[in-house]
C-alpha cells in the first residue's frame, strides 16, 4: 500500500449480506456495485453477515453502524469489511471489528482499515472510547493496533473466538 492510500468504507446493505448468506457472489457484487471476492462467502464471513442481519432485524437503528466494505482506490477494489459492534453504549464506548480478504494482507490495509475506523469515530457525537478485542495468538492484529494508543484494560470470553485480550483508546477529534 503505497503511503497516499486510504480506505474508504462503503455500505454492505441488509440486500447484500442476504445474497452472500445465499452464496450469491455475483449478485451481492451487483447489489453492492463493486466485485466482491470469495472472502466474503467463507464460514466466518457467512456467521458475521447473519449476526448482523439479525442485529439489524431486532433494531433497524443499528445499520448505520453496523460492517462496511473496505474499499481502495479509484476502481473501488475491496481488501476487506469493517465496522463497529453497535452504537455507542452509556459511556460512549464503541467495539470495532475489522477483516481484511487474505489476498490483500501485509500491504497496509488493515492500519489503512484502523485509521478510518477511529476516524468515524471522532466524528461521531457521543463516543468517547474505541475498543478492540483480540485473540492473543492473532499476532497480526495485535501487531496493527500497536502504536494507536491502545491499552490493555482487560480480557474477555468470547462464545465463537474463545479468550480475546480487551484494549481501548479514548476518541481523538484532532483524528
Amino acid at each position: 500500500m503505497r503511503e497516499s492510500a486510504r480506505v474508504r468504507f462503503v455500505e454492505l446493505s441488509g440486500g447484500v449480506m442476504s445474497a452472500l448468506l445465499a452464496g450469491d457472489l455475483s449478485g451481492a457484487g451487483r447489489t453492492a456495485g463493486v466485485s466482491l471476492t470469495e472472502y466474503f462467502t467463507t464460514d466466518a464471513a457467512r456467521w458475521l453477515w447473519r449476526f448482523r442481519l439479525d442485529q439489524m432485524a431486532a433494531d433497524p437503528e443499528r445499520a448505520r453502524w453496523m460492517v462496511r466494505q473496505a474499499v481502495v482506490g479509484e476502481e473501488g477494489q475491496v481488501v476487506g469489511h469493517a465496522g463497529f459492534h453497535g452504537p455507542p453504549d452509556d459511556v460512549g464506548m464503541v467495539e470495532i471489528g475489522y477483516s481484511v480478504d487474505p489476498a490483500f494482507r501485509r500491504r497496509g490495509y488493515a492500519r489503512a482499515t484502523l485509521t478510518e475506523l477511529l476516524r468515524r469515530a471522532a466524528a461521531e457525537p457521543g463516543v468517547t472510547t474505541v475498543r478492540a478485542a483480540i485473540g492473543p495468538d492473532n499476532v497480526a492484529s495485535l501487531a496493527t493496533i500497536a502504536g494507536f494508543g491502545f491499552v490493555q484494560v482487560g480480557e474477555q470470553w468470547d462464545e465463537e473466538d474463545g479468550l480475546e485480550l480487551v484494549f481501548e483508546v479514548p476518541v481523538d477529534p484532532a483524528r
